[in-house]
């Protein structure tokens, strides 16, 4: 008997390289579905025993989808849920280097079809040799085959990648729009408009939906954009290892990062506005933009298609860029500014017939939310046989609940395997979204004896800003902050605006939520702004005088630091928390009319306040004061950008 361990990417420079929402979900669904072949590979060589994966455990439906024969109508795989490395036990005949081939075939069999679909008729010599080149070279396939299973082979696969034997080939040329440093397919050897449009218009016209205007792609990134159209396709080909490989039906639509970013205000629309004013709206956009989110299946925006009359369920399927004023004031994106202007007239005036009914209601959010998350110490507990069993049943059962908690905050998973967690949210939902995966996470260890967390990273990213950088950097959030800096168990959350990073804010989990009798678990930072919201509506414009000068204010309870941050001495006032609260109580007082709150409990919310702004970390498994218990104004400047859901006023 012997143990296989696999692992295969490049992982980040696949999935993370990104200028879509579709590619970034194409990514990780494609990493997964090569994962999936290779388990399937070495199930194949093992009798089609599903045992024979020891960690993790595979999801079983995603493995069956790879045959024609298992595939069932209506439960199609949509999502990443295979992780990208594995471990098996097999025979001592066991040929690794049959799953290998396994994998390249398919991947080959995959881009072969899409090549014959959408390039063959344009392609000359030098983009057949670009691409047979890119598709041939792109990934990274590790292996190593054990004899022993245990602790002391736990790192073979570790060291066997520490070879660095993976080896990209040079690239020359002009750049891909998408994946950084591989070349485009038209050959083109330097920039020059006129011959690239020569290649790619032709290319261009026949998949407007697919590829903008001057958007230039390599091979990996022309896959990772194209292969839904054909995957299911993909029918009983004949792989080397002895068995037949199938596609299946993936849906046409991700919803982009604009349209998610709009739709609780396109939900409070459709619900509050006179029907022939929104049709005057959809009207306007229609015939600027395509109606490209039929396919999107957004909780909130779902429970209206199931009530509204068939003739208005297409108002949920405009173009997300259609909400956004600044989006449709964009001559890039909208190059017909005659018909752009008229949309947004009529947006402004859907807008302002809702106020007129709804003084809270405001204009859609510029923003979105990038949830990551990742369990906390469990590589050290997976190198342990008597815990592997248990790690595996764990994260199976996480993993099949996460689709659920991310739907029901009206979010679309990108990627479940294992214990990551990768999604998009509305700002709105996505803080109580990973606080109940969190909880969720925990449940699925209890009683296991394996002390593990998880951590996550929320990005509010702004429109204006690449995707390919917030994933990039969700990942520095995640990594860095919410478990190196934070010390895990932990969240750290980020606002990114267009001219840097605006808010960052994080803290030990615990600290961060509390449970309420009736509610469950809620986040403290999301009450708060709630709260904020509350009695904004009772004086209106307090938000910006009381958290103005925050920052100027935190400064005097703060001790002086020089210019290396070392302290020189206390706070101009010599003040504890007590005097903390009474500071910013009279501050708070100062900056408004009146309250529907008592004394008392306007005390309580400045405290409760003042304690999210207060960082603490996990040192050594106990939370610890940070800087002497300084008060840093991101926590108080989340709640404002929270209650205000991202709109500046």
């Amino acid at each position: 008997m012997k143990y296989f361990h696999f692992t295969l990417g490049p992982v980040q420079g696949f999935v993370s390289q990104a200028r879509r929402t579709r590619d970034f979900w194409g990514g990780s669904f494609l990493l997964s579905w090569l994962s999936a072949v290779a388990m399937k590979s070495v199930r194949v060589q093992t009798n089609n025993d599903p045992g024979c994966i020891l960690f993790p455990k595979a999801d079983p439906k995603f493995l069956d989808f790879l045959s024609l024969e298992k595939q069932v109508n209506g439960s199609e795989p949509t999502q990443g849920s295979v992780p990208n490395r594995f471990k098996a036990e097999v025979a001592d005949d066991f040929e690794p280097l049959l799953a290998i081939k396994d994998i390249q075939s398919a991947w080959t069999a995959l881009a072969d079809l899409i090549f014959e679909r959408d390039l063959k008729d344009s392609a000359n010599e030098e983009t057949r040799k670009i691409w047979a080149r890119q598709i041939e070279q792109f990934w990274d396939i590790s292996w190593v085959l054990t004899d022993r299973d245990g602790d002391e082979d736990s790192s073979a696969l570790d060291r066997r990648k520490n070879w660095r034997s993976y080896m990209p080939p040079d690239e020359a040329g002009v750049k891909c729009m998408m994946m950084e440093g591989w070349q485009e397919l038209s050959g083109v050897e330097r920039p020059n408009r006129k011959e690239l449009a020569a290649f790619w218009d032709p290319i261009q016209s026949g998949m407007k939906t697919d590829l903008r205007e001057h958007e230039y792609l390599c091979a990996m990134a022309f896959v990772k954009r194209r292969f839904v159209r054909y995957f299911h396709e993909l029918k009983n080909f004949n792989m080397p290892g002895g068995w037949q490989l199938s596609g299946w039906k993936l849906p046409g639509s991700v919803p982009s990062v604009a349209y998610m970013a709009g739709v609780h205000w396109l939900e409070q629309a459709i619900e509050q506005a006179d029907q022939s004013v929104f049709q005057t709206y959809f009207d306007a956009a229609s015939k600027l933009t395509e109606q490209t989110e039929w396919e999107s299946r957004i909780t909130c925006l779902q429970r209206l298609r199931e009530i509204m009359p068939e003739d208005f369920k297409r108002w949920t399927s405009l173009d997300g860029n259609a909400f956004h004023p600044f989006v449709l004031d964009n001559v890039n994106t909208f190059p017909d500014q005659t018909k752009a202007q008229l949309a947004r007239q009529a947006l402004q005036k859907l807008n302002d017939h809702i106020k007129q009914e709804c003084p809270e209601f405001t204009h859609a959010a510029p923003f979105y939310a990038v949830l990551m998350m990742d369990g906390d110490s469990l590589g050290k507990h997976m190198g342990e046989k008597e815990n592997q069993e248990k790690i595996s049943d764990a994260l199976k059962n996480f993993t099949n609940r996460v689709q659920f908690y991310i739907e029901k905050h009206s979010g679309f998973l990108i990627y479940a395997g294992g214990d990551d967690v990768l999604a998009l949210l509305p700002l709105e939902d996505a803080l109580q979204c990973a606080a109940d995966l969190r909880m969720h996470y925990l449940a699925c260890f209890k009683g296991t004896s394996i002390p593990t967390t998880l951590s996550g990273a929320i990005e509010f990213a702004h429109l204006k800003i690449p995707l390919t950088k917030v994933l990039y950097d969700v990942h520095h959030l995640l990594d860095d902050i919410a478990k190196n800096k934070t010390g895990r168990d932990s969240i750290a959350v980020r606002v990114q605006k267009p001219g840097g990073v605006a808010i960052e804010w994080s803290l030990p989990w615990e600290l961060a939520i509390y449970h309420d009798p009736l509610s469950g678990c809620l986040v403290k930072i999301n009450v708060l702004a709630e709260q904020f919201r509350q009695e904004n509506k009772v004086d209106e414009g307090f938000s910006g005088k009381f958290f103005y000068k925050i920052r100027e204010r935190f400064s005097i309870l703060n001790p002086v630091r020089d210019g290396t941050g070392n302290i020189q001495h206390d706070s101009l006032l010599d003040s504890g928390k007590a005097e903390d609260v009474d500071l910013m109580y009279m501050e708070y007082l100062n900056s408004r009319k009146s309250s529907a709150l008592s004394a008392a409990e306007l005390r309580a919310k400045i405290e409760a306040l003042l304690d999210q702004c207060r960082i603490r970390k996990r040192v050594d498994g106990e939370i610890k004061m940070d800087s002497q218990s300084e008060l840093f104004a991101d926590g108080a400047l989340l709640v404002r950008f929270l209650a205000q859901k991202g709109i500046e006023r």
